[in-house]
């Protein structure tokens, strides 16, 4: 979808899908808006997903990989490559057997949610050993030899990716990476948070070695807290099980939507957003589909010059930017490997901006550098059970064509985490700022009642910050438990605005 076409969208007052069928084939229900007079075929983004699709990449149900016998697991090199790049993958097989990689673009597809782009010959495995534990930061870090390398075709589109592997008997595993397109001017960047799954990634998950930057063994078979976990994680080691990541689903599921609504997207890892600043006017906007927790002080400066150079931002789940984190080199040399935070610890190795900890101890100021600042919002909370969005200031442009009025609400929409508004908290740019929910729940920690709110705000030239606040918005775009045509309506506003710009 280009900004052209957007802007007679807007006029329409919807987006269409490619047709009805395709979007109900992929969970989207439509929304029965006109098509728009263009030629829909100029985006590679629809031309990919008239495909014919293959749901191959699905692991659940299969003979899934486990961390015990690690039948066979592997990892990336790195988290992203380029068109017309290549891709090495280390992996580990038990007892030597033979296996092959399939290599699969997820997304949409007409509902089996991705394509199998190539598979490997037949490959002779080999049992790798398992790391050690570095005693003082608790990292894990596999020194496996190169067992594959991927030749990624220019011809390839963007996006996110999964290299499935299988041995000759059946067991299967995976690892996600991203293909980007740094040649190309997209509407909309997907930024995909490997920095997060890293985080959480607790490989080996065998009860006794395993750790990641929130827990850790405290003896055989029984996970402890704190006091166990890591202070460094690394990106030279499988995903935990059957190798996708956690919370990866939130990612997917905004991808599976962005691509059957035919939006024009490429796509990066958070370590790109580290690594690469974002020219200005390229993209229209940036989307962080998922729970994106852990940032570097360059993924931020990134961010926040780009929002002062006109590009817009959309958060669709919550907790974001609220872990201040370090990339250092693996033992090799290679850069930006590891993931290092120390979170409360004491930071030995603080940079000038300050430790590993979190944004809102960083700086003099009161609240420091806190998510909200950039965000609009911020975490607040933790629940127990899913409970409903309650829907606010509904004649805003945001709601339009929904039908809703102030105080509906939308079914188990706020769930997991949620983020608020916290009136000390200013946000740094001259801005208008609108709360678009206002949803009273209870803190599973005990800390008392709180408030989710769904937040947008507007620069005083136009750029527009959206954060959902909440992990359940993307489920509700696709065909879930918590599918509503309300949100996916509001979402497609939010976007076509974003591309077409304020009315005059």
């Amino acid at each position: 979808m280009s900004r052209r076409a957007a802007l007679s969208l807007l006029a329409l007052g919807a987006v269409s899908t490619s047709s009805a069928c395709a979007s109900a084939s992929a969970g989207v229900r439509p929304d029965h808006g006109k098509k728009p007079a263009t030629d829909r075929h100029a985006n590679p983004i629809v031309r990919e997903n008239l495909l014919q699709g293959d749901d191959g990449w699905r692991i659940a149900g299969a003979r899934a990989s486990d961390d015990v016998t690690r039948q066979i697991q592997g990892y990336a090199a790195r988290t992203s490559v380029n068109a017309g790049d290549s891709l090495d993958f280390h992996i580990s097989v038990a007892r030597d057997e033979a296996f092959t990689v399939s290599v699969y673009r997820l997304g949409h597809y007409g509902g089996a949610g991705g394509r199998r782009m190539v598979t490997s010959g037949r490959l002779q495995g080999r049992e790798m050993p398992a790391p050690s534990v570095d005693d003082g930061m608790g990292l894990i870090a596999c020194d496996w030899p190169v067992a594959w390398t991927l030749a990624v075709a220019e011809t390839w589109t963007s996006g996110y990716f999964l290299a499935v592997f299988e041995t000759d008997d059946g067991h299967r595993s995976c690892t996600p990476f991203v293909v980007r397109n740094d040649q190309r001017k997209a509407d909309f960047l997907v930024v995909v948070p490997f920095t997060t799954y890293q985080a959480y990634n607790l490989w080996p998950a065998d009860g006794r070695t395993g750790k990641n930057l929130y827990k850790g063994y405290v003896r055989p078979g029984k996970l402890g807290g704190i006091d166990e976990r890591a202070f460094q994680v690394s990106f030279d080691r499988p995903y935990s099980r059957d190798g996708m990541p956690a919370w990866s689903d939130l990612d997917l599921a905004a991808a599976r939507w962005l691509e059957a609504t035919g939006f024009d997207v490429t796509y990066a890892s958070s370590l790109d957003l580290h690594e690469q600043p974002v020219p200005p006017g390229r993209p229209a906007a940036m989307i962080f589909p998922g729970h994106d927790e852990y940032w570097s002080q360059a993924m931020r400066d990134t961010t926040e010059k780009a929002v002062d150079n006109g590009t817009h931002l959309a958060f669709l789940a919550a907790n974001n930017i609220y872990w201040r984190i370090r990339f250092d080199a693996a033992r090799d040399g290679r850069p930006n490997r590891v993931v290092t935070c120390y979170k409360d610890a004491p930071d030995p190795h603080a940079d000038k901006r300050g430790p590993t900890t979190n944004w809102r101890k960083i700086g003099e100021k009161k609240y420091g550098e806190a998510e909200q600042r950039l965000l609009g919002v911020q975490y607040n909370g933790i629940l127990a059970d899913p409970v409903p969005m309650v829907i606010a200031q509904s004649r805003h442009w945001f709601w339009a064509g929904t039908g809703v009025r102030a105080g509906d609400t939308v079914p188990g929409l706020v769930a997991v985490e949620a983020d608020g508004w916290n009136p000390n908290i200013k946000i740094p740019r001259a801005a208008s700022q609108t709360l678009l929910s206002n949803t009273p729940y209870e803190d599973r920690l005990g800390r008392g009642p709180r408030v989710q709110n769904t937040s947008l705000y507007e620069t005083a030239d136009g750029t527009l910050v959206f954060a959902a606040a909440t992990f359940h918005w993307n489920l509700a775009l696709i065909d879930s438990p918590y599918t509503d045509v309300r949100i996916q309506r509001a979402t497609k506003n939010l976007l076509v605005r974003m591309l077409a710009g304020p009315p005059a």
